[in-house]
């Protein structure tokens, strides 16, 4: 059976990006994007070795941020819009750590989710 021969994967030279951090209570993730949604790079708490509780301390979450800027600066990006998304404490310690790297933020968005009445209680609890 003959192998196909592959492609090596060419490094993308982008001026913009978009990072996505969803910030939990328990964990940190980042994903990279292009304008039009394709995903670069992504990273999280847990890929870089915390465990447990620290996943979702602010320390571990400047990590990963600084961590995905090193990778961001090798592929030319010059500056970043920031969606923010969850009520974790990692939300603010990105944002620093992607600007202490140097990198461009052009927006700071906040995408969290809000209920609209949400859902229906529970019904009433008889004992």
């Amino acid at each position: 059976m003959a192998y196909k021969k592959r492609s090596k994967k060419l490094k993308r030279q982008v001026d913009l990006v978009i990072a996505n951090v969803r910030s939990t209570f328990n964990n940190t993730l980042i994903s990279i994007t292009t304008p039009e949604g394709d995903v670069l790079l992504r990273g999280s708490s847990g890929k870089l070795g915390f465990k447990g509780s620290r996943k979702g301390t602010p320390f571990a979450a400047s990590q990963v941020g600084s961590n995905l800027a090193k990778e961001m600066n090798s592929m030319g990006v010059k500056s970043v819009e920031v969606n923010l998304q969850g009520p974790g404490s990692g939300r603010d310690s990105v944002v620093r750590a992607l600007q202490a790297s140097g990198l461009n933020i052009t927006v700071l968005r906040d995408v969290t989710p809000l209920p609209h009445n949400g859902c229906r209680p529970p019904k009433k609890r008889r004992v």
